[in-house]
């Protein structure tokens, strides 16, 4: 059983492990920095990225032969 390729290449899946963890750790620190709330600006980017980042690990999981629905 083959394994699917993901969304993202390799370069671009170290990328958003590279943003994610900068983003990941930059909101906590601009929270304790800055009065205001825009720190939740980077706890969404993370997100966003986090969520892409699970999406190319289950179409990396998913069978190479699977249809997509």
């Amino acid at each position: 059983m083959h394994q699917g390729s993901g969304i993202l290449s390799t370069r671009q899946r170290r990328l958003a492990w590279l943003g994610f963890l900068l983003a990941a750790l930059q909101a906590p620190l601009s929270a304790w920095l800055v009065s205001d709330e825009s720190w939740l600006f980077s706890l969404c980017v993370a997100l966003m990225v986090a969520t892409v980042i699970i999406a190319d690990d289950a179409a990396r999981r998913r069978p190479a032969n699977a249809t997509g629905d």
